[in-house]
């Protein structure tokens, strides 16, 4: 009887997962896909529910040093033509440039301020880059949990980059398709500031792509809805495609 309990505790042991081994899993879920050409839909919402609705394309490239990726403002009209360019470095500070077009100049987004508000939306310069699991650290092994009668890997995250707007992420991971499904995000000092939600996925020549996230801000009662209209993989684009030339 000792020996089957010790088996079973051995066993259990090897089971386990770390929340890094989690995050990777996840993370490769929806990698592969090279480059990527997507028209998308934008709605903001203050706190009275009032709408405003704004069209991109979001163009991305993998890479084993970083991905790229480049957004550019399709509607309004005021907003028409501006563009983010980002650099991913992993595990340090991403390298990200605005273009605005009234102005006819470049404007290099500093580290310090990625946790500001990007375009007005809930979403900061930080969400909207890349979410490479190297960029955060994990304690321990995962906790599963069970929410609304499905269960999830519950993974606590802290970003690595000191100038996060972020004191730790809460990432709810499906136990079956290892898929992202909400999140809580929180403040400097350790307050509840948004939930995030992925949905939609649709899989694409075996790479799952998310198709809809909504982040809401607990603190000022506003909210941002990301909808992907059209999205293409594996597009064939070149780091040529993301040089700062492109921004004007």
């Amino acid at each position: 009887m000792k020996k089957s309990i010790v088996f079973l505790c051995l066993s259990m042991a090897l089971l386990a997962q770390s929340g890094e081994e989690i995050a990777k899993h996840s993370y490769e879920k929806t990698s592969g896909y090279q480059s990527s050409i997507s028209k998308t839909t934008m709605i903001l919402k203050n706190a009275q529910g009032d709408e405003n609705i704004r069209k991109l394309e979001m163009k991305k490239l993998e890479g084993e040093d970083g991905d790229r990726s480049l957004l550019i403002f399709l509607f309004p009209n005021d907003l028409k033509d501006t563009k983010l360019l980002s650099y991913e470095v992993i595990g340090g500070d991403d390298k990200q440039w605005l273009y605005l077009p009234a102005l006819k100049r470049i404007k290099r987004i500093s580290s310090r301020n990625k946790s500001g508000s990007f375009m007005a939306s809930e979403f900061s310069y930080e969400d909207i880059s890349s979410q490479n699991y190297k960029n955060y650290s994990y304690g321990g092994e995962s906790e599963k949990v069970l929410v609304d009668g499905v269960e999830y890997f519950k993974l606590i995250r802290v970003p690595k980059d000191k100038n996060s707007g972020y004191s730790k992420q809460i990432v709810y991971i499906d136990t079956k398709e290892y898929l992202a499904r909400f999140g809580e995000y929180f403040d400097k000092q350790g307050r509840l500031l948004k939930k995030i939600y992925f949905s939609n996925y649709v899989l694409l020549d075996g790479v799952y792509r998310v198709h809809k996230i909504v982040i809401q801000n607990i603190q000022n009662k506003k909210e941002s809805i990301l909808t992907w209209d059209e999205d293409k993989i594996k597009a064939g684009l070149h780091k040529k495609d993301f040089s700062k030339r492109v921004l004007k």
